[in-house]
């Protein structure tokens, strides 16, 4: 099943590519940055980089925010809040919580390949209020419930 997302390139970014997915089987769009000026981003600094866009998707999607690999490997730069999500109703300008986790600044230039965006389904789910749930075979066990390595 398809899903049309409309895209909607803001003034002043007409020269940056729509995302786009890398390889024929890529389940994510990469982001390119929309800033117009280099924003250097230092060991331990964190930054909202622009993407240029605005979007419309149908109401049974969610956009994740991602991380990009090669930046995460070579430079140690990720997304703070990953998955970042944006959901169906957004329409603002889509942006990128970027973190230097690495041991040197980083320039971020204009047409940088800082993230990636994958498209979910969402479940439509009630939330019920009940005095009692059902018992199950972990019952309350939480972090590091199933043993240590």
């Amino acid at each position: 099943m398809s899903h049309q997302v409309l895209i909607k390139k803001l003034s002043g970014h007409e020269d940056l590519p729509l995302p786009e997915r890398m390889s024929e089987l890529a389940a994510g769009f990469d982001l390119y940055a929309a800033v117009s000026e280099p924003v250097e981003l230092k060991p331990g600094e964190r930054a909202l980089i622009p993407a240029g866009f605005q979007m419309a998707m149908p109401p049974e999607l969610e956009a994740q925010i991602r991380p990009r690999s090669g930046l995460a490997l070579k430079h140690g730069i990720t997304c703070l809040n990953s998955p970042g999500t944006i959901d169906a109703d957004y329409r603002g300008e889509v942006k990128v919580l970027l973190v230097n986790l690495g041991s040197e600044p980083f320039l971020i230039n204009r047409r940088e390949r800082i993230a990636q965006m994958v498209f979910q389904r969402v479940p439509q789910v009630t939330l019920s209020e009940a005095d009692e749930l059902p018992e199950s075979g972990r019952g309350a066990g939480g972090f590091g419930h199933t043993g240590t390595r």
